[in-house]
Formats: structure tokens, C-alpha cells, sequence
């Protein structure tokens, strides 16, 4: 069926559950009142309720229709060819989310998630990447948090460096500066899971830095130089970002999709023979967090890495998952209260280094107000006005086909539109 005939623009998959709701509430009360929605699951008495919801924060509006789903073949193509575009929230991805993504790029319907399981995301590039740009499908994991900030970041920079140094760029550093956040049950558990359901010979080859990218860039590039106490200690010192630099706690999982968008723009520049799709043919992106002091940083660092080791390994992984999920984290589809969320913000920057002989930097800034769920929410919903409403064939990246590609590829739309909705985005020298 032809996208401009079907019966929705927009499905949002797993409405009931924590980012899902919050999903709905952003589309509700930020995408056009014309917007034709549905949100979709298995139980229709608490989609109903999550109806009766929006109808309080947006009564004005037509609310949504209720579509119940399971997540089985038949069903899922059924609600893929009534729609133009699927959202789904409903994770474990490694567990729930193929089916989803499957229906979509067979049926040339567009798909937006929030995963940042990225062993996944290389499973559905490996099966579904040309399917889905057969059949024109867009399809963009990791849409929210993970990993938004830091593509649209390395997008904003690569591109200011493009246009005023007439250059391209060797390398993107972004940093956690500061932020007040709380943590979601899902997304606990799906860090949990990740180590039990993937071999550590696969967590190892999907999350080299460019394990998502179509090439391999021209030449090294190094990290920022450090002082030996430094190295060391596993820390960087980055005065233009705020001093010493530790561990990012999404580094690999913003690492894999930023070197992803890098290599589908050096794919698009070669097609076009146009020099300035590239980003640069030696980028490299590299990410950390702000830490307060080298002592606070190197204790971070340390309690990551033995955190990590201990969840990789079945003995310990096997006694410390129930303690972790009984004591410390909430409940899959629980996360912090709204009163909870008061207050709560995200600060990120990132510094940009030119391909020139004198290596100009630039530095950017993402500032955002709320926590990271309502941002995931906040991203998922640009993007699908975006995508819906925009004009494809006006992105940075030429036209935008389909193909399993990433936040960054939507291009100055995405980026004006996060700008409208509260994520502040500052580039300059």
C-alpha cells in the first residue's frame, strides 16, 4: 500500500509502558492536531487509560485510536501497512524489537525506537538495511537518548566547520558536562540482560567504534594529548570542556552510531562526487564525562570498568543480577515520578577539530531541560514530524530513501526541530 493511502501517519508501539507514555504525551501535546495516530498493544483497558490521559493534557485535540497488537508476524504486517510511521518503546530490543523493525522495512513503513542495545542494531543493518531502502522504509534505532545528543552534536559541528573553514573534520569530542537525571526499570534491565544474551566474543566485535559503519576512515586520529598521571589513570584532560575527562558512560553505544552517520555521509559524498556530504575522511568520534577532580574521575573509570567485569562473567553476573534488580533499580515500565523529574537537566559539550594545517576548534554546546525520558520522548517526536512532516528531499544527506540509517541523517530539519521543542543546540567559536 502506498504511504500517502494509509489509514494512520503514526503508530506508537508500547504506549502503556514508562517511555511510551511519556512518547505519547509529547506527540500529543507537540505534533499538529491534524496528526492521524494511533497508539497500539496488547491491552486495550490500559491503552484506553493512557487515552483518558492525553484527553486531559490536550482536550482540544482529536486523541488517538486503539489498535490491539501482539507482537507476532501477521499482526505486526497488518498495523505496518495501515501506517506511514511506527514508533516502538517496547524493549528489550533484542528480545521484542525484529518483529517490529522486520514488518516495517518489508512493508515501506518508516520506524523509530529508542534502543541503545547496539549488538541489535548490527544484527538488523546485517538483515534488514537493504530491504528497507528497497522499499524506501526509514528506519532509525536509537532515536532518543541513546544517541541523539551526541549524532546531532557531531552533525552540528562537522557541518559549521563544512561552511565557515571550508573544511573537513578530523575529529568530535563530546562530554557529559553536568546533569540531574533518574533511571528507568526498563532500561536497567535491558543493561543487565545485554551481557547474558550476547556472547563476549559478539559484545566485543559490535562495539569497536565503526562496527556500524559502511567504511573505515583514510587515517588515524589521535586522542587529545594527556599528562602521563593521565594516561595512567585512563583520563584525559580537555580544558575547552570543562578539565579533566573520565569515562562516558555512553561512549561505545554514541561512538558506534556517530561513526555510523559518518560512514553514510562518506557513502553519499563519493556517490554524488560532492566533497561536501563528507564529514572527513580521517573523523573520529570520541566521547567522556566531565569529572570534578582526577580523583573522583579515576574512581568513576574504576568502578565502571570492575561494574562491567562483573556482569560479564555468568558466577558473579548470576549473583549480583537478582540483588541488583530487587534492591537498586525499578521495576520494568516504573521510572521516576514526575515530581521526582523537577528540576532535572542535561548538559553536554563537544568541541570539533578542523583537517587543517593549524587544526581550528570549534565548540558546541546541547543543553536540555528535562531529564533523559522525557528527552527520548521529546527526540522520538521530532524525528516523526520530521519525517512526516518535513521535506526528505531537502536534507543534508540529498534524498532520504530509506535504509537503516541515523538521527543525524534528517539533517538542519531535525536539528531546527529540537532546537523548537527545548533541546538547545549552540555552535560557534
Amino acid at each position: 500500500m502506498a504511504q500517502g493511502a494509509r489509514e494512520y501517519e503514526l503508530v506508537l508501539l508500547g504506549a502503556t509502558g514508562y517511555t511510551g507514555k511519556l512518547t505519547a504525551e509529547w506527540i500529543s501535546t507537540n505534533l499538529t492536531t491534524d496528526l492521524k495516530w494511533a497508539i497500539a498493544g496488547r491491552n486495550s483497558r490500559k491503552l484506553q487509560a493512557v487515552v483518558d490521559e492525553l484527553k486531559k493534557l490536550n482536550p482540544n485535540r482529536k486523541q488517538p485510536d486503539v489498535e490491539i497488537c501482539e507482537l507476532d508476524k501477521p499482526q505486526l504486517t497488518s498495523l505496518a501497512t495501515r501506517t506511514r510511521l511506527i514508533i516502538t518503546t517496547v524493549g528489550p530490543y533484542m528480545w521484542y524489537g525484529e518483529p517490529v523493525l522486520s514488518a516495517c522495512a518489508e512493508n515501506g513503513t518508516h520506524y523509530l525506537d529508542c534502543t541503545g542495545e547496539v549488538p541489535w542494531y548490527h544484527e538488523m543493518v546485517s538483515k534488514y538495511h537493504e530491504i528497507a531502502k528497497k522499499n524506501n522504509a526509514i528506519i532509525i534505532p536509537q532515536c532518543g537518548l541513546d544517541s541523539v545528543p551526541a549524532d546531532i552534536m557531531a552533525y552540528a559541528l562537522t557541518s559549521y566547520i563544512r561552511k565557515t573553514l571550508k573544511a573537513p573534520t578530523l575529529s568530535v569530542v563530546f562530554s557529559m558536562y553536568n546533569m540531574k537525571t533518574g533511571v528507568s526499570g526498563g532500561t536497567s534491565a535491558t543493561a543487565l540482560n545485554v551481557f547474558g544474551n550476547y556472547s563476549l566474543k559478539k559484545l566485543g566485535e559490535t562495539m569497536k567504534p565503526y562496527s556500524l559503519s559502511p567504511v573505515r576512515p583514510t587515517g588515524p586520529s589521535k586522542a587529545p594529548a594527556s599528562s602521563l598521571l593521565y594516561r595512567l589513570l585512563g583520563l584525559v584532560h580537555i580544558p575547552e570542556l570543562g578539565g579533566t575527562q573520565t569515562v562516558g558512560i555512553m561512549a561505545a553505544i554514541d561512538t558506534c552510531i556517530v561513526h555510523r552517520s559518518w560512514g553514510l555521509f562518506e557513502e553519499i559524498s563519493k556517490a554524488s562526487s560532492n566533497p561536501d556530504k563528507s564529514w572527513g575522511s580521517k573523523f573520529r568520534f570520541l566521547e567522556y564525562s566531565r569529572a570534578k577532580s582526577i580523583i573522583a574521575g579515576a574512581l568513576f573509570r574504576f568502578g565502571f570498568a570492575l561494574a562491567g567485569l562483573l556482569l560479564a562473567f555468568p558466577p558473579t553476573r548470576w549473583i549480583l543480577t537478582p540483588l541488583i534488580k530487587k534492591f537498586i533499580i525499578p521495576a520494568p515500565g516504573e521510572g521516576p515520578s514526575k515530581d521526582a523529574q523537577k528540576g532535572d537537566f542535561l548538559d553536554y559539550r563537544a568541541m570539533g577539530i578542523a583537517d587543517t594545517p593549524k587544526q581550528e576548534k570549534v565548540l558546541g554546546r546541547v543543553n536540555i531541560t528535562f531529564g533523559a525520558y522525557p528527552t527520548t520522548a521529546l527526540t522520538l517526536a521530532a524525528a516523526a514530524d520530521v519525517i512526516l512532516r518535513g521535506d526528505l528531499g531537502e536534507t543534508e544527506a540529498g534524498k532520504l530513501g530509506g535504509g537503516i540509517v541515523t538521527p543525524a541523517m534528517l539533517g538542519e530539519q531535525y536539528l531546527a526541530k529540537l532546537n523548537e521543542f527545548g533541546v538547545k543546540i549552540e555552535v560557534g567559536n
